[in-house]
């Protein structure tokens, strides 16, 4: 279960990232609203990159083959 409440919290912190984005995009801010939503996409795509480098490490795990990485291709057809 902690899996997935991961996996949902990667997706809400991506959504709050977008969300931060077109609001800085929209120009409304004004430059101090601005920079602490800056400051605040900044720590949360801080986050979203830690969790998938971690994702990253599990899956370079799961592919290993005793001493040796085995590299395949993703194939999202599959």
């Amino acid at each position: 279960m902690s899996k997935e409440k991961k996996a949902v919290d990667f997706e809400q912190q991506l959504a709050s990232l977008e969300g931060l984005v077109e609001s800085l995009e929209s120009g409304e801010l004004s430059l101090e609203e601005s920079l602490k939503s800056f400051e605040q996409g900044i720590k949360v795509a801080r986050d979203c990159q830690a969790a998938l480098k971690n994702a990253e490490q599990k899956v370079e795990v799961l592919m290993r083959q005793g001493d040796s990485l085995v590299s395949q291709p993703f194939d999202d057809q599959e």
